[in-house]
């Protein structure tokens, strides 16, 4: 074992080369992978799945404000990337993708990104 201290972003750089290895295009199994599975049912199941851990992530939230289990959170967050992470993986982005563009956004005002990203949908609808 390693004794070399880890980043989160090696664990994800780890965690998206095993998802990544599992697409079917590399010949994810789905009888022995749940993500090869999932990818195989194609996006409305990765999608969905998304979707529902998204649910449980509020849901899980909302209780920890009220005296529930706040080590959930962190759980249900978990679970919400991973199923992020298979559909990058399907549409071929990375961890590093998302972590590029958060860098990108880093010191920028969230109120002025999103008025830039509303300008820049509008000018390229009027395209």
């Amino acid at each position: 074992m390693s004794t070399e201290p880890r980043n989160a972003e090696d664990a994800l750089a780890r965690l998206a080369a095993v998802i990544e290895s599992r697409l079917p295009s590399r010949g994810g199994d789905p009888d022995k992978s749940y993500v090869a599975r999932l990818l195989q049912r194609g996006p409305d199941a990765f999608l969905k799945k998304i979707g529902e851990e998204a649910t449980e992530v509020v849901m899980a939230a909302k209780d920890a404000d009220h005296g529930g289990d706040r080590a959930k959170v962190v759980n249900e967050v978990a679970d919400l990337w991973f199923h992020s992470m298979v559909a990058l993986a399907h549409y071929g982005f990375s961890p590093a993708d998302v972590v590029a563009e958060l860098e990108r956004r880093e010191g920028t005002s969230g109120i002025e990104e999103k008025a830039l990203r509303k300008a820049q949908d509008r000018e390229a609808s009027n395209d």
